[in-house]
């Protein structure tokens, strides 16, 4: 089949993801060395054909340091991407079909969370749970579970005031029953649009509570990890923050580009 417009960006984004979750898997048996591993008489040493992407500081090569890396930075964007909707959806939800007073408590709650800028909350969250990619998975879930609640809020309002949502009440099915039969499924597209870019966002705040010291510990790999080492190096060892900056800049790239793509298909406005 040819492959016409923005479809092939597309179909290689997808590829990319892939491939870099079947190397976050198989880590151990794709990375050509251990990413802890140090050779103090390779420090700085230039890409070749050894260490294909360079060494750092401490002799460590760059290559297998962002195969692991990948490890923390998709499983950080699987689990809070989870938790945030996991949270948001319940919230947005009840906030749509309960009363009034419900719905502003939970809203005001959901409002005064988006207030704070990102980082500066993602920063106060894990300051106050304690440093490390737990803490970092749990804050980032929660700082994007707003997102979520109003997206959902705002769709279950839009649809139980549908004729077959009316004549379902009528009939008895219970709420529960409603929720899962009826809006739920309605409004999973944009929840699965919406999933993609905090996925995206989940790994750049990661890559920098990482570089900031609040996130992945030393000696254990990271994207941010890796930057921070290198912003003393630059100079004298490009590659310690070119190759790392890349793998960040095109797996956020990709899942950006992945979640607009969703968003085209699922909208019926758009013209196919």
């Amino acid at each position: 089949m040819i492959i016409k417009g923005k479809n092939w960006v597309f179909n290689i984004s997808v590829l990319f993801i892939i491939l870099l979750g079947a190397a976050a898997i198989a880590a151990p048996l794709v990375s050509p060395y251990s990413p802890t591993d140090q050779n103090i008489d390779r420090r700085f040493s230039a890409p070749d054909s050894i260490n294909i992407l360079g060494t750092d500081n401490f002799g460590r090569d760059i290559l297998s340091r962002i195969i692991y890396g990948s490890r923390s930075a998709l499983l950080v964007g699987i689990v809070s991407a989870s938790i945030a909707v996991t949270i948001g959806m319940t919230v947005g939800l009840i906030a749509g079909l309960g009363g009034n007073w419900v719905d502003n408590l939970l809203m005001l709650l959901m409002d005064s969370l988006l207030s704070f800028p990102t980082i500066l909350l993602a920063i106060t969250v894990v300051s106050f749970f304690g440093y490390g990619l737990v803490q970092v998975m749990s804050a980032i879930g929660i700082i994007y579970s707003p997102v979520f609640a109003r997206l959902v809020r705002a769709e279950t309002l839009a649809i139980k005031t549908e004729s077959y949502i009316e004549a379902s009440r009528a009939l008895g099915t219970p709420v529960i029953k409603r929720v899962f039969i009826h809006i739920i499924p309605n409004l999973l597209g944009k929840v699965i649009v919406q999933l993609t870019i905090t996925f995206a966002l989940a790994v750049v705040i990661e890559a920098s509570l990482s570089y900031l010291g609040l996130g992945t510990q030393p000696p254990a790999p990271s994207w941010g990890l890796m930057l921070k080492d290198a912003k003393n190096y630059l100079i004298q060892a490009p590659w310690m923050a070119i190759y790392p900056g890349l793998a960040l800049a095109f797996t956020v790239f990709a899942f950006n580009l992945i979640g607009d793509t969703f968003a085209e298909k699922l909208n019926p406005r758009v013209l196919k």
